[in-house]
């Protein structure tokens, strides 16, 4: 028997026992007065009724001492003879484990060594732990395991539950200064008929009483946000979670949270500013500096954000001109630079893998502007050059984080790029968008000149230099069974 197994039926034991002697093991009532930290911050003398988890307990002999913890904070507890009754200590020495939920009773005191502490009168067990807790100093050291058992990671690693925190008020300013400036927050559907809003492989499923096929949202209801701006709603916005049947990588998740805006009586070059304003005023709030490292890079949003031409980036780190080159010579280019790319790919596919092999150059802060029409069907074309869009991609520490246009308003233009699009689904590009005739009709009914812009969490991965996975609180993992099945057949 291992020393785990042997921790599990000693808590079982005592379980029994005190369930024997009609104590309640999982009470729902707690009589909690104070948090931890409010314990922390009370003047000597005062008495408190807490309650938390017990992390590790220790020297039970005429001093016996704990670390009790709870979601603001970590406090020592004194069990003192002739201060703390016999019967207390002698419960919490026999029965009361590391990991277990105690309600505590006492007075806040100084410990000889100037310990802010709580000088134990009572304590209630509340719940029972049976499975022991990672050890405090090591912990979970397995990665994969960390994020399945992300609870324990979040408990026992103070700097992770911080990182969580500082996502939350990631999206909290996000949504705070789009309503300063007017924007409505709106929901949108995340089942549609139509898999339309951007380049990318949907899920599909099937929808029971309509007895029709629909599919998770690809984005955050670009077409349908697009459609409130023929309503009359000048600035609309949406935060929610998105899913894409694709890889996984350090930048890339199946399913995670983005936000879209769109801004009526705006293009791309208005977006531009707010986007600047937007960024700074994160890093400023969320992390206090501007100055990041991420990866391999380093960059300062409070320096000038430059402007990257696509077509002159291509060229200058390939030599690849994107209008003139015929597809034999990007794919000559491709496999020299031995870059992955999809078997019978198109023109514009093989311009896109070039692309994601120059941005690795650029840290950026700077904007990506004229893309090719064939890139982006959903964006108004360059009034001097029809062959480009009004579109600007933000680019830091060599990636793509977050991508605006002029939304494309002409219907006829729009029709004419879903045909294309359509064009390529049926030769076998499962990621190109597929022709939403609702939609042409809306546009038809006249849409005013607009800006859309998105933002996924990798921008707070790539601020936080860590994979996007481990910034998501409970990612998406493979079902342990056949993890360990395919384990075992390696």
């Amino acid at each position: 028997m291992g020393r785990e197994q042997q921790i599990i039926d000693e808590r079982l034991k005592k379980l029994k026992e005190l369930q024997e002697q009609g104590i309640e093991t999982y009470p729902s009532k707690v009589d909690k007065k104070q948090t931890c930290l409010e314990c922390l911050n009370s003047k000597i003398g005062t008495t408190i009724k807490t309650a938390g988890r017990v992390m590790t307990k220790r020297d039970f002999g005429q001093i016996g001492f704990a670390n009790l913890k709870d979601g603001t904070g970590e406090i020592q507890l004194v069990f003192q003879t002739g201060e703390t009754k016999e019967e207390v200590k002698q419960f919490m020495k026999k029965y009361i484990d590391s990991g277990d939920f105690i309600q505590v009773d006492g007075k806040v005191f100084k410990t000889k060594t100037d310990q802010i502490s709580i000088l134990v009168e009572d304590i209630k067990l509340i719940t029972k732990s049976i499975l022991p807790l990672p050890e405090k100093f090591h912990g979970i050291q397995d990665e994969e395991e960390k994020l399945r058992k992300r609870y324990l990671d979040i408990l026992m690693n103070p700097e992770v539950k911080e990182m969580f925190i500082k996502k939350q008020k990631f999206w909290n300013i996000i949504r705070t200064l789009l309503i300063e400036k007017g924007f409505l927050e709106v929901e949108t559907p995340i089942l549609e008929t139509s898999a339309g809003g951007a380049t990318a492989t949907p899920f599909k499923t099937h929808h029971n009483a309509l007895d029709t096929d629909v599919y998770l949202r690809i984005s955050m209801g670009e077409l349908w946000q697009k459609k409130l701006m023929v309503a009359g709603l000048d600035k609309t916005f949406e935060i929610g979670r998105q899913f894409r049947n694709e890889g996984m990588d350090a930048e890339h998740l199946q399913d995670y949270t983005q936000m879209e805006f769109y801004w009526a009586y705006a293009d791309y070059k208005d977006g531009m500013k707010l986007i600047q304003e937007m960024y700074k005023k994160i890093a400023k709030e969320v992390f206090g500096t501007t100055k990041f490292k991420s990866g391999d890079y380093e960059f300062d949003l409070n320096n000038k954000w430059e402007l990257y031409d696509y077509e002159e980036t291509v060229k200058k780190y390939t030599g690849i001109n994107i209008f003139s080159a015929s597809v034999e010579d990007m794919l000559k280019k491709i496999k020299e630079l031995n870059l992955e790319c999809e078997k019978n790919a198109g023109r514009w596919k093989l311009v896109d893998s070039l692309w994601k092999y120059c941005r690795k150059k650029i840290a950026g802060p700077g904007f990506l502007v004229g893309h090719p029409v064939g890139i982006e069907p959903l964006a108004k074309r360059e009034t001097d050059n029809p062959e480009k869009v009004q579109e600007f991609q933000v680019i830091i520490a060599g990636t793509e984080v977050g991508k605006g246009y002029s939304e494309l308003n002409d219907p006829f233009d729009q029709e004419k790029r879903f045909e294309e699009q359509m064009k390529l689904k049926n030769a076998g590009d499962t990621e190109a968008q597929e022709h939403d005739k609702e939609f042409i009709e809306a546009l038809k009914h006249g849409m005013p000149p607009t800006c859309g812009f998105g933002v996924s969490e990798r921008l707070f991965g790539i601020l936080m230099n860590k994979p996007l996975r481990e910034c998501v609180i409970f990612p998406l993992m493979k079902p342990e069974v056949l993890n360990k099945k395919e384990t075992k057949k390696k």
